[in-house]
């Protein structure tokens, strides 16, 4: 009997006739990652991606080390340049006012005898605050908004004429022997007191704000190159190890030669910013400081010289609270800010000449404030004398003490004034020593960091592709 053999059938088809699933292609992307893959777990892939990273580092750090070296720089140049020059100029606004308002109570006391010699000194203090004004006007810093200093810049421009306008028109009434013109003066001198000069102080102050910004700008340390400096010397020693402990080859030219330049580039990164720190550190405590006292010690000795002045132009007519004269209150008040309290001996710690003598580097820029000192305490004896006259009712010899040609307190004022002028000419000139020697240790730093990180990237790289050669 024959078998039939049983064929199997075959499965059927797909509804529609449809074919079986595709299978997906990878993508080149994808393809490329596992080639990618695949290489850096060989060893000329290792030493590629290790080349790389090392090059990568070592020119960060170069970069890195220019913008934050040319950043301290530009700051340095700032206070040099900009910041210490337009607080000095602040200064010399405040000086002049005060100067001004001094030498207009001074000329008053003259009469109808005022010397051309104090006109023309109140004419050049004017015209110095407006000059300085002026300028001070061109180098404020703006950005759609006025700052603090140019506020108090325009405050000053519409104060500056109405307080001239009040001088001469109490000079014109003195000529002419009307005792108006005293009120008016005390008018005037009002307005210095309570706007012109707190204007002026706000003035010196925001300026001395931006230099003290400047200064810190500068003074602060290039964290972010200084550790980037480390991770590139770093990454640079392993990369030297891992090769010698592979194929037990002490030296790799191209390694060492950027370890090397990475070496000096860090070095150099310290050693001129802790150099550039020093002088500006310098700078500040010994002259910017200084400089600071120092004005602000010549603006007392001015106010004070002022309000003694006036005390016999109001004659009693303008009392404090506990009826007490006003203006030998204030010059009272000057005399301790300026020397400290009593009479006699050198000037107390706490005072502004104390200060400046503590703050004086040298002798130097101690024998001039000393000299002022000297000149305080005679001034003192001169203006006790006078306002003894004055108290016995002897109006001509009080004057002839505090405006006389002799033995008077104005030739003791003018001696304090000298002594302050050439202290501050001192200073200055210490101050721009200092700082020019701190702001030239940063002078081709950043050029030299960029062409030594450009060396070491290369160094890294050839380092690494000689190994490279080996399992060509």
């Amino acid at each position: 009997m024959t078998s039939v053999s049983a064929v199997p059938s075959a499965a059927p088809a797909p509804a529609g006739g449809a074919s079986g699933p595709a299978v997906r292609r990878r993508t080149a992307w994808a393809e490329g990652l596992d080639r990618l893959r695949a290489a850096a777990v060989t060893e000329p892939g290792r030493l590629r991606a290790i080349g790389a990273v090392l090059a990568l580092l070592v020119v960060l750090f170069g970069a890195a080390t220019a913008w934050q070296v040319s950043d301290r720089s530009a700051a340095a140049d700032d206070v040099v340049e900009r910041s210490q020059p337009l607080t000095a100029d602040a200064a010399s606004i405040y000086r002049s006012l005060a100067d001004a308002d001094t030498t207009a109570a001074g000329g008053f006391l003259a009469g109808g005898t005022e010397s051309p010699a104090t006109r023309a000194r109140y004419a050049a203090d004017i015209a110095t605050a407006s000059d300085l004004l002026v300028k001070a006007s061109a180098n404020t810093r703006g950005s759609g908004t006025p700052d603090a200093a140019g506020v108090q810049i325009a405050r000053l421009g519409r104060l500056l004429p109405r307080y001239t306008g009040l001088v001469e028109t109490a000079r014109t009434n003195n000529r002419l022997g009307l005792p108006l013109g005293g009120a008016y003066l005390r008018y005037a001198n009002d307005q210095m007191r309570k706007e012109l000069l707190p204007a002026a102080r706000a003035l010196y102050d925001a300026e001395t704000v931006r230099l003290s910004a400047d200064y810190g700008r500068a003074k602060a340390w290039p964290l972010f190159a200084l550790a980037a400096g480390v991770a590139a010397i770093g990454a640079l020693v392993w990369a030297q190890r891992r090769n010698y402990r592979r194929t037990n080859r002490v030296f790799d030219r191209g390694l060492l030669a950027a370890t090397a330049a990475s070496v000096v580039v860090l070095l150099w990164l310290v050693a001129g910013h802790a150099v550039a720190r020093a002088g500006l550190s310098d700078s500040y405590e010994h002259g910017a400081r200084s400089l600071r006292v120092l004005n602000e010690a010549r603006i007392d000795a001015l106010q004070a010289r002022g309000d003694e002045n006036l005390t016999l132009v109001a004659r009693g007519a303008v009392l404090t609270g506990d009826q007490k004269d006003f203006y030998e209150v204030g010059f009272r008040a000057g005399m301790q800010d300026l020397a400290g309290a009593g009479s006699e001996g050198g000037a107390a710690a706490g005072s502004r000449l104390g200060a400046a003598l503590a703050l004086a580097g040298d002798d130097a820029g101690r024998r001039p404030v000393r000299d002022a000192v000297a000149a305080v305490r005679e001034w003192q004896a001169r203006h006790a004398e006078a306002r003894e006259a004055d108290d016995r009712g002897d109006y001509g010899q009080a004057l002839a003490k505090v405006i006389g040609p002799d033995a008077s307190t104005g030739a003791s004022f003018d001696r304090v004034d000298a002594g302050l002028q050439q202290a501050l000419v001192h200073e200055q000139d210490r101050f721009r020593s200092a700082a020019d020697g701190g702001r030239g240790a940063f002078g081709g730093l950043a050029v030299g960091a960029g062409v030594l990180a450009v060396l070491a990237a290369a160094g890294a790289v050839l380092g690494i592709g000689r190994r490279l050669s080996e399992y060509r």
